[in-house]
């Protein structure tokens, strides 16, 4: 049944995603790949909507995979998708519900312990690449897009998508200018939206 994969697969996402939301992405590349539910298209566009809400982006990008595929393949109709993004969300915070339970009877015990402070120390580093991992994917989904030429072979040559590097390079210039870098964060993604909007980007 579609909901008890989608609860195993992001229960997975949840165990193994150490780092928070952005740790969550190459996970999701993954699953993406193996089942086909999203492009990696789609997890852009979805890792920018995430950003954009309120809530953790870990969560809103398992609501948003557990509504649309409980709403394609639930088989319940209009109640498929609801149900769908409920089962997405429990098996994603589920692990952390567990493990946090189990640390929290022993922590205290062994706050102090060499062992368990250098499991932090390994955990660290681990969070870092795989945020950086991460964030390179998610720049190369947003700057570049791959063309595929008109030949018997279906070559594809990525080339750079010059409209979404110029709204980059656009922010960042923003963002060295102290006046405009005190700012909202909101209104420089509302004003990236409305320049996709317009242009169709």
């Amino acid at each position: 049944m579609i909901y008890l994969r989608l609860f195993y697969e992001f229960f997975k996402v949840g165990l193994f995603s150490v780092g928070g939301g952005l740790a969550t992405i190459p996970f999701l590349q993954d699953l993406g790949a193996r089942t086909g539910w999203f492009s990696a298209a789609d997890l852009a566009d979805m890792i920018a909507v995430s950003e954009s809400t309120p809530g953790p982006m870990g969560v809103n990008m398992s609501t948003y995979v557990g509504y649309t595929i409980g709403l394609g393949q639930g088989g319940l109709g209009p109640i498929g998708g609801p149900l769908g993004a409920v089962v997405g969300v429990l098996g994603l915070i589920t692990p952390s519900i567990i493990v946090i339970l189990i640390i929290a009877g022993f922590l205290k015990k062994f706050r102090d312990s060499a062992v368990v402070n250098a499991v932090f120390s390994g955990l660290r580093p681990a969070s870092t690449a795989l945020i950086t991992a991460a964030g390179w994917s998610v720049a190369v989904i947003a700057l570049f897009q791959n063309l595929n030429l008109l030949t018997t072979d279906g070559i594809s040559v990525t080339v750079p998508y010059w409209p979404a590097i110029l709204i980059a390079v656009a922010v960042f210039i923003c963002m060295r200018i102290p006046k405009l870098k005190k700012l909202h964060p909101i209104l420089y993604i509302a004003a990236a939206a409305v320049v996709g909007i317009v242009f169709q980007l």
